[in-house]
């Protein structure tokens, strides 16, 4: 399973006060009756996927609206510009959207202004909601690519290849350098220069290994307070202590073990206990001790690790791992120099060997993707059947492009919904719930991104409706699922349900709840029209 959404939280949207959605790794329903608000859920997705913010959709007497969505952590090229926002150590990826009573909005990663587009692009990376956006979605090729791709299970090579581009863009740039002028050279190797002496003594895992104790010494207090307490209990004053008690405990037991030996047992307990109790006091006391022997190192510490951020972002390195790769790398050229090597052979050599590892890895993926093409299509083609598009007609056509980070290939996802018509790109086929069918199609089959679907039951129900859940309980098995749904067959096989419930008062508002046992048993019969439908039904049968 990818990156999930771990948490959706709401405040003074429309209709909704204050809600905090946890969400489960597989299949999230969300129901509730005709006009309760289940639409403003897929507003709220829709404002972190980049819509326009409106005044109009803050709630009655609020003076702004608040949509917060927590992501599992992806990696730096998914974050795009946001990477440069991320706070040292930070392992959840935070997304917002804030409505001002004017109408303006502003955008935040992890609680920091940050562009608008930039916060769509990395949501638009990590979810795939139906509708508008999922026509966009679509409709673009590196989403085709990269489906067709999960199908194929060349993630390892995509990544590698993506690598290995950037390699061969930073050889390019440093041939470039080497060659246009000699100011250009030098200033490369006094980069050069600058990089092995700035990492000199740094060891891989040592930022790991800071941020660790990072994280131990922002609770020193909490550690210490414990700490105490626990010495406290353990040889507290005046024999009030477990290691005093037991103490007391085997000398009552003492004199009693010759009278009865059957007693011996428990004084050897009471006697080993005392030991190990003041053994763990005096391991605790040391560690104490070592809290307070250091009151200047969470700063030192902290120092540290915004010096190694420093340097990342100088010396453009994805990762303090590629930071001393490149650092081993500068001190080779640089002995290699001292040595005699010409410069700008060495990086047409370079070139010329990087231009050779990207070829061998789009040759590489071109064939997976040449293979997995007809199979994909094949397999999109019966699960069309399945949720109630069988004349469908599927296709992946594959064709060659200029090479890129992925490859030279380039696919188009074409439908064709009746038997006569021409093939024609899914995007541009169809729309509403027969598009969300068509996606939800290609993403059980393929996998992908955290799916939000508001539209797939439309116009759908009986062995259809049963077909889609089915597909969805599957697609939940590979990937995050979250369906808005007024269907009981979808609901009934979540793995996690919510109810969006209309509170009476003044003003009125929406409620959402998840729902367990008897609550949820409740609300799937409401949805099946009721106990007392289901009661006539019964007569029905029986009579």
């Amino acid at each position: 399973m990818q990156d999930v959404l771990r948490r959706l939280r709401i405040e003074n949207l429309v209709l909704i006060r204050e809600a905090e959605l946890e969400l489960d790794t597989g299949l999230n329903a969300i129901t509730g009756e005709t006009g309760a608000g289940k639409t403003i859920l897929a507003n709220a997705f829709g404002l972190l996927l980049g819509a326009r913010g409106d005044a109009a959709a803050i709630g009655a007497a609020a003076g702004e609206a608040y949509v917060e969505a927590e992501f599992d952590l992806p990696d730096d090229e998914a974050l795009g510009e946001l990477a440069e926002l991320r706070p040292e150590g930070e392992q959840t990826l935070v997304l917002a959207r804030r409505i001002f009573a004017d109408g303006r909005t502003r955008a935040y990663a992890w609680g920091r202004s940050a562009a608008r587009e930039d916060v769509a692009a990395a949501a638009e990376g990590l979810l795939a909601m139906s509708g508008q956006f999922e026509q966009r979605r679509l409709g673009r090729p590196s989403y085709q690519l990269a489906v067709l791709d999960s199908f194929a299970e060349t993630g390892d090579t995509v990544r590698t290849a993506r690598r290995a581009w950037r390699e061969l863009q930073a050889a390019r740039r440093a041939h470039d350098e080497l060659t246009r002028d000699a100011a250009a050279a030098q200033a490369r190797l006094d980069e050069l220069g600058a990089l092995a002496a700035d990492t000199e003594g740094l060891e891989p895992g040592r930022e790991d290994e800071l941020r660790a104790e990072r994280d131990r010494l922002r609770h020193v207090t909490e550690l210490a307070a414990g700490t105490a307490a626990a010495i406290a209990a353990l040889s507290g004053e005046d024999d009030a202590g477990a290691a005093d008690l037991a103490a007391t405990a085997e000398r009552a037991v003492a004199p009693l073990e010759r009278l009865a030996p059957e007693l011996a047992a428990a004084g050897d307990l009471l006697r080993s206990a005392e030991l190990s109790l003041r053994e763990t006091a005096s391991e605790l006391r040391s560690f104490l001790d070592s809290l307070e022997a250091e009151p200047g190192r969470l700063e030192q510490v902290e120092a540290d690790l915004d010096r190694f951020a420093d340097l990342r972002r100088r010396y453009r390195a994805a990762s303090f791992d590629e930071l001393l790769v490149r650092a081993a790398a500068a001190r080779e050229e640089l002995a290699a120099i001292a040595d005699g090597l010409d410069p700008a052979r060495a990086a047409a050599e370079t070139v010329v060997a990087a231009e050779a590892e990207v070829e061998r890895l789009h040759a590489e993926l071109s064939a997976a993707r040449g293979k997995a093409a007809p199979a994909f299509a094949d397999a999109v083609a019966q699960e069309l059947a399945g949720v109630g598009m069988g004349e469908g007609e599927f296709t992946a056509a594959l064709e060659a492009c200029d090479s890129g980070p992925s490859g030279t290939d380039q696919v188009a996802f074409l439908v064709r919904p009746n038997p006569g018509l021409p093939f024609a790109p899914v995007a541009e086929t169809a729309s509403g719930g027969e598009l969300s069918r068509i996606a939800l199609a290609i993403a059980a089959v393929g996998g992908g991104e955290t799916m939000i679907f508001d539209e797939i039951d439309a116009g759908i129900g009986g062995t259809t409706a049963h077909a889609v859940a089915e597909t969805l309980r599957r697609l939940a098995e590979r990937a995050q699922v979250v369906t808005i749904t007024h269907l009981s067959q979808i609901a009934s096989v979540a793995d996690r349900h919510f109810r969006v419930e209309k509170v009476p008062g003044d003003p009125t508002h929406t409620r959402i709840e998840p729902l367990e046992g008897d609550d949820r048993r409740d609300e799937l019969e409401r949805m099946l029209g009721g106990a007392e439908f289901l009661a006539i039904l019964a007569g029905r049968e029986n009579g």
